[in-house]
């Protein structure tokens, strides 16, 4: 299972009987989320919000997603572009930045009987991750064009050293045009973009991780000057690396610290694909 997702992770929230959290989602890769207890509402930027969904589908994300949950148990399913080929095949580009409803959109119909059957009549994280292993076991047999140049496109752009397009085409052995392609289709943004969320991200997670850092020490080296990442903070994030760190962020640090531990990457975007 390891080449198509990040990680399998639940997430608990307790807010009390009436109480709501609030928190921004970075941009990542596509993610299935299913929900017990209260339903979350969620808010990509310049998008309407969309809540009273039990399961939701994120596709691959360029902008935060504003989130609102009060208390409920939340598994996590983070796929891998090759992982969205391998359990969804539609194009990446026609779900980006978008949030969608699996049970009512075709393309996710593989997803539908696990959303339904998740969650049993008493919470059980064994049973429920085991629900969910046994899921994408059954449907590990279909088989995932341009397998390669997924792997090796998504190698590339893990690689901080990486940061041109041209370098990356020269790295995965492609033509400009084809990267191009292959980029909209399995990433669901042009290489240009998919490059600077990289960077961003770089960036914004060590700041995460280490909080005593300012931002100017945070910064990939990639960037000509901190007014280059200030206008890219408010391109990802829609708001100043100021406000952003002036807001509490009461589930993503402690998340952010887990998947450190856990999968050697703190967030979606930055994980290696080939890591084991």
């Amino acid at each position: 299972m390891r080449p198509y997702f990040t990680t399998f992770y639940i997430t608990e929230i307790d807010a009390g009987t009436d109480g709501r959290v609030v928190d921004h989602l970075h941009p990542e890769w596509a993610n299935l989320r299913i929900v017990s207890g209260v339903l979350p509402v969620s808010e990509l930027l310049r998008e309407a919000p969309v809540g009273n969904l039990a399961g939701i589908v994120t596709g691959p994300t360029s902008t935060a997603l504003r989130f609102t949950a009060g208390t409920s148990r939340i598994w996590g399913i983070g796929l891998l572009p090759f992982g969205w080929a391998k359990f969804v095949g539609a194009p990446a580009r026609g779900f980006a930045d978008r949030l969608c409803d699996p049970t009512r959109d075709p393309a996710f119909a593989p997803l539908r009987p696990l959303v339904d059957s998740l969650f049993g009549p008493v919470a059980d994280e064994a049973a429920e991750l085991d629900r969910i292993t046994r899921h994408f076991e059954s449907l590990a047999a279909r088989e995932v064009p341009e397998e390669a140049r997924i792997r090796a496109t998504h190698q590339a752009l893990v690689d901080p050293e990486v940061a041109t397009v041209s370098a990356m085409a020269e790295h995965v052995g492609l033509p400009t045009h084809t990267l191009e392609r292959v980029c909209r289709r399995h990433f669901g943004f042009p290489p240009s973009l998919l490059l600077r969320r990289q960077r961003f991200m770089r960036s914004l997670s060590q700041y995460m991780l280490d909080p005593s850092l300012t931002w100017i020490g945070a910064i990939d080296s990639h960037y000509h000057d901190q007014a280059q990442f200030v206008r890219e903070f408010h391109r990802f994030m829609g708001m100043s690396p100021r406000a952003y760190a002036a807001l509490p962020h009461p589930v993503l640090a402690g998340v952010m610290r887990a998947r450190m531990a856990a999968a050697g990457a703190p967030v979606q975007a930055l994980h290696d694909p080939s890591r084991v």
